[in-house]
């Protein structure tokens, strides 16, 4: 067995679980599997007849299951009237009275966020609104590198000692057993709210409000951390005299930033706090909000995007927690004062730059690891170096979960300490939760979600946690489970792809998780010109036929290698409106193709 040492730079690993390996070559092209529903005629004419829309937006709705015009109308129009009432919620009502208490008697309350997007615009949810209601509130999110994920005993011993009489948590506690026995022997009361997995037992707290609960009624359970945050603050608001109208007006542009960051599903009830959301950042007065679009080049008057939150707010707002202290990005989300909002904003931004060089650092030797070691041959990867950042691995995490479509965990090593801390990234087929905790006794914590989670073991653990999950990998993967899966909506005709279809598809947006971009697959089309960028590893490309449409491949530079005008292929692409100084115009990205052929 290999033991843990520490080397400047060089990235430790696991050694192979050879029983458990599954075998591709090293150097050949990844295959994919395209999932593509049949079309539906008769249901795609009854939405374009009652609705009025182009064949391809019909294709596309039929393919997520609207097929009738009243479905498709409310998917394509979400209302905030479709809001649930927040009360369904498990535990709400109670959790309602413990904070309405606090008010009756003056009593302060201590709200304990996350340091990610999801949990820091949830603190300012709840710091925002109580301040405002006339509660005596002081909010707290933790250190990543300090405190770690969840509720350390720190910030509850800074809580009593600030005589918070009530610890509020937003997106964490649900799996704070002792923590919340802590809070609870030294005399506070505790209300949870979250949307995390929850273990077999609750913690003893007031309340526990987390939709996805097991005797959870609430219609929705898929809300994030700042959508649960958002819901009970509302109650709370309306149990002081306030209007829900007023309240939402209020804080939908917070809620709009947790639900797209944590890559909840942009369907039913996240759909709505999305779209709505998203018009009032826009339009906001947040001072800290109107900074950060600042710093990010985003010009609110052209409309803010589910895309500009994910690639742009979103990354900034997390590099305070992962480079220094996501108490930075807290402070933005709360501060009045212009001069101070534009003073984090422009902190942000250099965290995020300094983020974005250690991620590229970081990544690549990840990457030679795996091809050099041939992780990538096996079911499960995990790798370590106790030069690798830990507010970064996460991303890389991600990384190469979709690079190589394997679950991937990746941990920064500390030698004082003797723990290593870890991120974990996952595919559709396999649940990343479910597989720590069949495995709980390696770790000395895990938690999560299917698709994310992170962990802290002992060093000398890693490669027998290597060993197990991966084990635990094979048994429950198919080979078929590694090959990278597109899920195309329809397969469609060049011709379909006029302008206003393609303008009719933006009536779709928010696009994210659970509501991706529309996707197309064109058999047998032909390329009429080809040319690479100044990234030779992007390539444009126009297609023959009765539209003058245009694309772009990113990152398929060596897989067009040979191609010329006249050569002909099976596309999957997804159609744009490409905004370019003012200009709007159609553009098709390559996801994916197929040489003619090729019979992969």
């Amino acid at each position: 067995m290999t033991q843990v040492r520490q080397t400047k730079r060089a990235a430790l690993v696991p050694p192979f679980f050879v029983a458990r390996t599954m075998h591709t070559p090293a150097d050949a092209p990844p295959q994919t599997r395209w999932d593509c529903p049949p079309r539906s005629p008769d249901a795609e004419n009854a939405l374009s007849t009652a609705l009025g829309l182009p064949a391809l937006a019909c294709a596309a709705l039929v393919s997520r299951g609207f097929t009738s015009p009243d479905e498709a109308e409310k998917f394509l129009e979400p209302d905030l009237k479709d809001l649930h009432d927040p009360l369904l919620l498990p535990d709400c009502d109670t959790a309602v009275s413990a904070i309405m208490s606090a008010k009756e008697n003056a009593e302060k309350i201590f709200i304990h966020g996350d340091y990610d997007v999801d949990g820091v615009s949830s603190a300012a949810i709840w710091a925002r609104a109580l301040r405002r209601l006339g509660f005596d509130v002081t909010a707290h999110v933790p250190h990543r590198m300090k405190e770690g994920y969840g509720i350390h005993e720190s910030a509850v011993r800074a809580a009593h000692e600030a005589r918070a009489a009530l610890f509020l948590t937003c997106d964490c506690g649900s799996s704070a057993i002792e923590a919340v026995k802590m809070a609870r022997e030294v005399g506070m009361r505790v209300v949870i709210t979250d949307h995390h997995e929850v273990g077999p037992a609750l913690p003893d707290a007031q309340a526990v409000v987390n939709p996805i609960r097991a005797d959870s009624r609430y219609p929705y359970p898929y809300l994030s951390g700042s959508g649960v945050a958002f819901k009970v603050a509302q109650a709370v608001a309306q149990a002081c005299g306030a209007s829900a109208s007023g309240f939402q007006r209020a804080f939908l542009d917070l809620v709009c930033l947790g639900t797209i960051a944590d890559v909840v599903p942009l369907t039913g009830e996240n759909r709505v706090l999305a779209r709505h959301g998203l018009q009032h950042l826009a339009e906001t007065k947040k001072e800290g909000l109107r900074a950060l679009m600042e710093a990010a080049s985003i010009d609110p008057t052209d409309g803010v995007s589910a895309r500009d939150v994910a690639w742009r707010l979103a990354p900034r707002l997390n590099a305070a927690g992962r480079i220094d202290d996501a108490a930075h990005a807290l402070r933005l989300l709360l501060t009045e004062d212009p001069d101070e909002a534009r003073q984090q904003a422009e902190l942000l931004n250099r965290h995020n730059d300094e983020r974005k060089s250690e991620q590229k650092r970081i990544l690549s030797e990840a990457e030679e690891t795996v091809v050099s070691k041939g992780l990538h041959r096996r079911a499960l990867m995990l790798l370590y170096s106790d030069d690798w950042h830990p507010g970064v691995i996460g991303i890389v995490a991600g990384r190469l979960a979709e690079k190589y479509n394997r679950p991937t965990l990746v941990a920064s090593v500390d030698a004082e300490s003797g723990t290593a801390r870890g991120s974990a990234r996952s595919i559709p087929a396999f649940n990343l939760h479910q597989a720590l905790a069949a495995n709980r006794d390696l770790f000395l914590s895990c938690g999560g979600h299917a698709r994310a989670a992170g962990f802290t073991i002992e060093n000398s653990r890693l490669d027998e946690a290597a060993e197990r999950l991966n084990r635990y990998a094979a048994e429950s993967l198919t080979p078929e489970d590694l090959i990278p899966r597109y899920r195309a909506d329809a397969e469609v005709q060049l011709a379909e792809l006029t302008d206003p279809a393609i303008e009719a598809l933006e009536r779709m947006r928010p696009f994210g998780e659970g509501n991706p971009e529309p996707a197309f697959i064109l058999r047998d089309a032909e390329f009429s010109w080809i040319k690479p960028t100044s990234n030779p590893q992007h390539v444009r490309f126009g297609l023959v036929g009765p539209a003058l449409l245009s694309g772009i491949a990113f990152g398929m530079g060596d897989r067009f290698t040979g191609l010329q005008p006249g050569d002909r292929a099976d596309l999957l692409v997804r159609p744009q409106i490409d905004t370019w100084n003012g200009r709007r115009r159609p553009r098709l990205t390559l996801v994916d193709f197929r040489r003619s052929g090729d019979g992969r």
